[in-house]
């Protein structure tokens, strides 16, 4: 491996322990929940998810997967 591959790889580490370098604008993914996979989105600041309480309620275990737990400590919006 040459050098400028090892040093790459040590600033992305670097840049890993630090979230608040990750403004996300706009994702897209499935989410393999237990009984379904689920549409997730975030958008314009706002999450969406295709499950039938999130769409009562605009918060789901899908998006507070997401937003609460897994991207906590990320710019979002």
């Amino acid at each position: 491996m040459d050098s400028g591959l090892i040093g790459k790889i040590e600033k992305a580490k670097r840049y890993a322990e630090e979230p608040k370098r990750f403004h996300f604008t706009t994702f897209d993914l499935v989410f393999h929940g237990d009984n379904n996979d689920h549409h997730v989105k975030f958008d314009s600041g706002k999450f969406y998810c295709d499950c039938e309480f999130f769409i009562t309620h605009q918060r789901c275990a899908h998006t507070m997967a997401l937003e609460d737990h897994l991207l906590k400590g990320m710019e979002l919006g």
